[in-house]
Order: C-alpha cells, then structure tokens, then sequence
C-alpha cells in the first residue's frame, strides 16, 4: 500500500490555484526554471523510471530526450487528453478534480524539451472539464506561474486547448496531430513518421497522455528515489485504473503498480453484484486480450499481464460476470471497432467488418463449428496489419474470448437456448461515474 500521489488533492472549485499553491503546486515549476538544466530534468525522470501511463509503457524519458537533442531546433509539446477507449475515463478525472497539476506538468515537459508550443488536446465528450480547464488555466496565466518556461526568456508559455475530434482513432497520436493540423483524424503510415522526429508541423514534438505528464511535478518536488520506491523495478509508482462493468463500486483508483486483480476487484471495487462470479475481466481495455476469472491474482503491471496474454494499456478495467452472454459481448465490441475504424487501411477496414459479421452469425444462431474456426484466421490474419492498432485490438480480444470460453460459442452454434442476459455497455465516458463514485488509493 502506497500514500495517494496524483488523487491526493481535491479543491472546491477544482481550479482553485490558491488551494493548488498551498499544497506545495507550481514549486516544481520554479525549481525547474530556476534551478535545473533540462538535462538534469530528464535524468530525474529516467532515475525515477516513468514509463508511459497512456497504453505503450514507454520510457518517458527517452521520448524527452529524442526532442531535446534533435537536431531542428523548433520543438514542440501535445498532452493527449483524447480518451476515447471504452472503459478508460481517469484522464477525465483528472481533468475535472485537479487541472492545475496537469497544467504544471505541461510547462515543466514543455521546457524540459525547449517546447516553443504546448497543447493539450481533449476528447470533445468532455465539455465541462474543457471549461474547468480553461479556468485554471487563465488563472496560472494571471498569476504569472506560467512565466519563464521556455527558453528562460520573460515571456509566457501559452498552452493552447484543442478539442477532440470526437472519433476513436483520434486518440492515436499521430492521428491527433494530422487532426490539430485541420486535415482527417487518420493515423500516418509509421515508421519512419513518430512525433519525436516528425509531429506537429513536420517538427519534433513531445506526446504524452494526462497521466503521465501529472506526475512529473511529484518527481521534480520528491525525487526520483520516492516515485521508485513503491510499484516494481521494471514498472514502479503508482497508477490510475479505471474500474467499471460488473463491480458494486466502479471508479477511478489510484494503486502501486503489482498490485494483484484481485485486490482492485475486490476490495477497492467492493466485489461482483448480487454475489455472483467473475467470467471474464479486460484489464488494460477492449484493445487487449481478456483474462478468465481464474486468473485475478495476476500482478498488475506491464510484464506481468504481457506475461498472462494480456497487457495493462490505459488500466481501463472492464468487468464481466458469469451471468454475461460473451458472445453478445463480444458482439458489441466488434460493433464499435467496426464503426471506429477510419478506414484508411483495407485490413483493418475490411477485417473489422469480417470480425462483426462472423461474430453476429454466431450470435443470430445461424453459424457453424468452422464459422469459429474462420474467425481465430481471420483474427490472426488481422494482426498487425493496421496503421495503428484498432484491428490488432479487436483480433485480440475476440480471439481470447474463443481461448476461453469456446463452450458458449459452441452452445450458441448447436442450438442451446442462451440463458444468459446480454451485455449492458461500461458507461466510458459517463460523468456519473466520475462524480459518484469513490475514488481511492492501494
């Protein structure tokens, strides 16, 4: 168990500054601008060991460095805030409960990397934390807290707000930039094009979502040595799991990274409704494959779950009980990877379409033994195959639903009345959740 760090604080208004100031906010600010060399910022950063908390873990230093060393000097900062992954929703918490360290975060990653802009880019769904935001942000502005962050100059680092596209794939970063760009929310063709080498305007440019950016002041004011000293050595510090589906007590949950399935389930969800069993969890979101409820006690972490056949993405943890139809799940999910695809590449428009329309055949009653075994080479054919990771996602998931639990799949085939009730979506992006239910720390 781990004292809170990025759910510690909550102000009423959330973009109170003075109640910001006095707990100690914006002094992590001053001691970058003052004190340390951007150099020196990115090695407390790589000592502490952040990895990226917006789905790909990776180490959020190198990204840092690959900007600050390019060789064209014009560099710039995007915090993505687009969040459009069902079951994911702590970036709109943060947003809404403390914006003030995200704005912090902003400044000292965009002057660590000689950042002449900043951005922060925010999922359309989110009307009123983009208000709340903005708030907080013309307040630092007017308290001169955003002064002397780029470049050492006098001058104001102006982060501009971008609202989202609105659509799932623009969460991808590089489909985020062509978007803030005015052109198509579509990803590029990568590699050769990542943001540190080629991101806003053909520039390099530093991405990194809400979460990571919010603990950069921990690390600046506390040090590397306390950031490391909870989670494991390979995925230390804590992280915001968004908990929903089949759980009495669905929220946003701050734990030390290794901290068992169950624990999160259990005891910070306050276990299954009605007493009944878990069937299935997605632990990092419907993009990653799903673990059977005989695997709870799985740390979680990156290598851990990777291990497990899983992995931790943006922590989007979706509970499914044992009194769940998986095939109407699954329906679903293939239904939105369908309408999220942009289109752009032919496997991914076209194995999307495949994935649902093999799925629904199953489901209407209508499919065959060899309907299930089209789909595991559909799934596999499918991989890999995309632009960005849309189709991979849905592959995956489906094909993990057929690993575990074959027997409902073949129960639907042959005929047997499915007695189970359908699918009733995780509420995402419902602000209900965000509001209502409790938040808490492991």
């Amino acid at each position: 168990m781990s004292e809170p760090r990025l759910l510690k604080y909550r102000h009423s208004p959330s973009w109170d500054i003075d109640a910001y100031v006095k707990n100690g906010g914006y002094q992590a600010l001053q001691t970058c601008v003052t004190t340390l060399t951007q150099n020196e910022i990115i090695t407390q950063v790589k000592q502490a060991g952040l990895r990226g908390r917006g789905g790909a873990a990776f180490p959020t230093w190198l990204k840092f460095d690959k900007v600050l060393n390019h060789e064209t000097t014009e560099h710039h900062f995007v915090c993505n805030a687009g969040e459009h992954e069902p079951g994911t929703f702590k970036d709109r918490h943060l947003l809404r409960t403390n914006p003030h360290q995200i704005i912090e975060g902003c400044a000292i990653a965009a002057y660590a990397v000689n950042a002449t802009t900043a951005s922060v880019y925010i999922n359309n769904d989110y009307a009123e934390e983009i208000g709340i935001f903005r708030k907080a942000l013309a307040l630092a502005k007017d308290g001169g807290y955003l002064r002397r962050t780029v470049f050492g100059s006098d001058a104001d680092l102006n982060i501009e707000v971008f609202v989202g596209a609105g659509s799932y794939v623009a969460g991808e970063e590089t489909a985020m930039l062509e978007s803030m760009q005015g052109r198509p929310a579509i990803p590029r063709q990568k590699p050769p094009f990542y943001p540190t080498e080629f991101g806003l305007h053909g520039k390099p440019t530093l991405v990194n979502n809400v979460e990571t950016i919010s603990n950069l002041p921990h690390i600046i004011q506390h040090g590397a040595a306390w950031f490391s000293s909870v989670g494991t050595a390979k995925n230390p510090g804590t992280m915001l799991f968004s908990l929903s589906g089949a759980v009495n007590r669905p929220g946003v949950y701050e734990l030390s990274l290794g901290t068992p399935l169950k624990t999160l389930i259990d005891e910070y969800g306050n276990g299954i409704p009605g007493g009944h069993e878990v069937k299935a969890v997605f632990p990092g979101g419907p993009s990653f494959a799903m673990l059977p409820g005989t695997q709870l006690d799985v740390p979680l972490d990156t290598e851990a779950l990777k291990q497990a056949g899983s992995g931790l993405g943006s922590a989007g943890v979706i509970v499914i009980d044992d009194q769940t139809c998986m095939i109407d799940t699954m329906l679903h999910f293939m239904r939105f990877f369908q309408r999220e695809s942009c289109g752009q590449c032919p496997p991914c428009r076209l194995g999307t379409i495949n994935l649902k329309s093999g799925i629904h055949k199953i489901h209407s009653g209508k499919g065959s033994e060899r309907d299930i075994d089209t789909l595991i080479e559909l799934c596999r054919f499918a991989k890999g195959q995309g632009y960005c990771t849309l189709v991979t996602g849905a592959s995956v998931l489906l094909e993990s639903s057929i690993r575990y639990f074959r027997n409902e799949y073949e129960a639907h085939i042959h005929g047997a009345p499915c007695t189970l009730r359908p699918y009733s979506p995780a509420t995402s992006h419902a602000v209900e959740i965000v509001d209502q239910a409790q938040t808490g720390t492991a």
